[in-house]
């Protein structure tokens, strides 16, 4: 049986290399076309999963999608995408544009190590993930649990959402500065993390899992929150209700019963991979998204979709269309940046995540985000963080921290009343009024001569 099934998969994926081979994947850059935006067009034979791809590969260059056409009904794939840099402007950089066409055009058909730069090359490390109840100090504990392993932490990512904790970290052995692989010392490792995850008082389980494999970060803490269902609605004791309702994310989905679609629009607050996080999060509930129209305007963000279950049917029932619309509320809500944002820069050295991050416990702060990189022996951290008790986070707190990190080491970012403001989206229209409703009377996709006129 396993035989025969492994014999059909190898089939499978034979026949798919033949089809890009016949049809090879073509990419055009144009930097012409629109006043203030670089235009990437996307033709190539359609598979499973290759909107997130394209997508992850462009979100990973830090570049902006400020607008998308997508449309892969039938057996190709045609999209387009505005993109700019971080700063706004037209990507003029010839080496990000050479690797957009190299990982998208013909080059990337066999070669899956070019797919992402995002994706995290474990051979000289270790990789632990992390699922747990959020609490203050966690990731503090953490920290210290592995220096006391003799573990150092050379990137991590940290998420908390709806009382839940994600991590992803990448941790060496100190002496050696190599992965960790005697099987005792990993399974106490993963012991020892999982005792700090459960907390006291959780009924809800705690995972860890050590790895050696690659890993897309923010793939994998998508991946791990959704198993961990984030997104069920928890009842809180605090007013932290009230002001997670106000910044809740307009997700509607509606059915299209004459074209068997279904409809998910998305109108919240922009942000920086806010398209990546929709997509993974559909693509993981393994939804096939057939066309769709992403617009930004101003801080505001608009998305829709027109998608199928994989097994081609639109949405079934009521409770499927809650799960979506939690799903992609969750996934949203997953990135957004609570809290205070502080950014560390210094020498790396052992046990440097475990001090600074105690510094913030010992004065009731709690990190709500982590990003923690390394990099020619640099230390480049971000941190979210917010008063433990739900105040308003003290400037005088944030003095005495920084005095006794460092002044010129930890900066601050941002101003946490400008962070806590949040701006209503705009009133959401009928549902009938789908920006693709003349889509399906036209022959073709127009040739994506659409692109000029939307610019």
């Amino acid at each position: 049986m396993d035989v025969s099934m492994s014999f059909s998969q190898d089939m499978d994926n034979e026949y798919e290399k033949l089809i890009r081979r016949m049809n090879p994947p073509r990419v055009v850059i144009d930097n012409d076309s629109c006043k203030k935006a670089t235009v990437i067009r996307v033709d190539s034979a359609n598979e499973y999963g290759i909107l997130l791809e394209v997508v992850q590969i462009l979100t990973d260059l830090n570049l902006t999608i400020t607008k998308a056409y997508i449309s892969s009904d039938g057996g190709w794939f045609m999209d387009v995408f505005n993109v700019t840099d971080q700063d706004g402007n037209k990507v003029t950089d010839e080496v990000v544009l050479d690797y957009i066409q190299k990982s998208l055009g013909p080059e990337a058909c066999f070669s899956t190590s070019m797919r992402s730069v995002g994706v995290i090359p474990s051979t000289d490390s270790t990789v632990i993930e992390l699922t747990g109840c959020d609490r203050p100090g966690l990731l503090s504990e953490l920290s210290a649990v592995l220096t006391h392993l003799k573990c150092s932490v050379l990137n991590a990512e940290v998420w908390t959402h709806n009382t839940r904790a994600a991590a992803v970290m990448q941790v060496t052995d100190d002496s050696t500065g190599c992965g960790i692989s005697d099987p005792e010392r990993l399974s106490r490792i993963k012991n020892l993390l999982r005792n700090v995850l459960k907390g006291s008082n959780t009924p809800r389980e705690a995972k860890t899992v050590v790895s050696h494999g690659e890993v897309h970060t923010d793939r994998r803490l998508h991946q791990m929150m959704f198993e961990d269902r984030d997104y069920e609605h928890r009842l809180v004791d605090d007013d932290s209700s009230i002001q997670d309702e106000r910044q809740r994310p307009d997700v509607c989905v509606d059915n299209w019963l004459d074209k068997d679609y279904s409809v998910v629009t998305v109108r919240c607050k922009d942000r920086p991979k806010l398209l990546f996080d929709t997509v993974c999060t559909l693509t993981d509930m393994q939804y096939v998204v057939f066309h769709g129209s992403v617009d930004t305007e101003g801080t505001e963000a608009y998305q829709e979709y027109y998608v199928r279950h994989i097994d081609g049917s639109p949405v079934k029932s009521e409770a499927e269309k809650q799960r979506v619309i939690q799903c992609l509320e969750a996934a949203i809500k997953r990135r957004v940046s609570e809290g205070l944002k502080l950014e560390l820069c210094t020498t790396d050295r052992v046990g440097l995540l475990s001090n600074v991050t105690r510094i913030f416990r010992e004065n009731s702060l709690t990190v709500t985000r982590a990003e923690v990189k390394t990099k020619g022996g640099k230390a480049l951290n971000t941190f979210y963080v917010s008063d433990a008790s739900g105040y308003s986070i003290d400037a005088k707190t944030i003095d005495s921290i920084r005095q006794t990190i460092g002044q010129t080491i930890l900066k601050v970012k941002n101003n946490p009343q400008e962070q806590q403001q949040r701006q209503k989206s705009p009133s959401h229209e009928s549902p009938t009024r789908f920006l693709f409703g003349g889509l399906f009377k036209s022959k073709s996709f127009v040739n994506f001569g659409l692109v000029r006129s939307y610019s």
